[in-house]
């Protein structure tokens, strides 16, 4: 089945993936030919480092031959309509990874194929990151144990981290500045699986958190609202004196890109207990587990 945001998954399925993502990190040599003769499609509308190195990387170790394809040779919406861009990829392909701008366009190209379709990263969440997120904390502390505290703008990074750590038993806390709050529909659906609380207090959140985690104030498509948003997000920086407010032991998340100086301090990403780096791992076994899920 594809997977377009975390509301497609239920819980065992969350937990089942990152639990998956763990046991393919660590005995990746097992699962070198588990997909071998199965050709995938990367496509990529937005610009991307991890994702696309991960992505092409995971397949490639699990046997999968990737197509990566750029839409400035496919022209989706432009050249072509979605929907015809998706049926005929669909006669190509096993699977369709896609990295865009409308999460609209995924929608489109999902009802258009047989094949699974995955969100790489739209407007409305990027699911693929937080699973990786969750191996990562999972690697801290027992997901179901824990609590996150996600400072900053309620993105789509932050819909998919909310939703996907509330399914896996973590409690959450979201401050963010009024007017920047995650979707309410989200927030709702992530409420029935575990405690999510919203404020715009960075204090409150961060306090007791195991972990830490922020994202960019001006996402790519927001450029010119840049300065304003500087301005509206200049109190949740992710400082040194905020991420102390934490629990002693707790770690740093970002999914970066990282702009130090504006949402998180060079201090704390550089911190001993920043696990950003790791994270930004964990895209690559986290991927793996997807594509076994859905292809295995």
């Amino acid at each position: 089945m594809s997977l377009l945001a975390i509301a497609d998954l239920d819980p065992e399925r969350v937990v089942r993936l990152v639990r998956l993502g763990a046991e393919v990190k660590k005995n990746s040599s097992a699962y070198t030919t588990a997909l071998a003769g199965r050709s995938i499609g990367l496509f990529f509308q937005k610009q991307s480092l991890r994702t696309w190195v991960s992505c092409d990387v995971a397949a490639i170790q699990l046997g999968i031959h990737p197509i990566v394809i750029r839409n400035d040779q496919t022209g989706l919406g432009t050249r072509e309509t979605p929907e015809d861009v998706g049926r005929v990829l669909d006669r190509y392909l096993d699977l369709l990874a896609m990295r865009v701008f409308d999460h609209g366009d995924l929608v489109a190209i999902d009802d258009a194929t047989s094949a699974p379709v995955v969100n790489l990263l739209s407007d409305l969440e990027h699911p693929c990151q937080a699973i990786a997120d969750l191996m990562t904390l999972a690697e801290h502390k027992p997901l179901e144990e824990s609590t996150i505290a996600y400072i900053g703008d309620g993105n789509n990074v932050c819909h998919s981290l909310i939703l996907a750590a509330a399914m896996a038993g973590v409690q959450v806390m979201v401050a963010t500045p009024h007017g920047y709050e995650p979707a309410a529909d989200v927030v709702a659906a992530a409420g029935e699986h575990s405690s999510v609380t919203v404020t715009d207090d960075p204090a409150e959140a961060v306090e007791g958190a195991d972990a830490v985690y922020t994202d960019v104030w001006a996402s790519m498509g927001q450029e010119d609202e840049a300065v304003l948003r500087r301005r509206h997000f200049s109190g949740y920086q992710v400082d040194l004196p905020l991420f102390e407010q934490a629990r002693p032991d707790a770690v740093f998340l970002h999914c970066l890109p990282a702009h130090r100086g504006d949402e998180v301090s060079h201090e704390v990403i550089e911190h001993p207990r920043s696990r950003v780096f790791d994270q930004a791992e964990n895209r690559l076994h986290s991927f793996k587990a997807i594509l076994l899920d859905e292809l295995g």
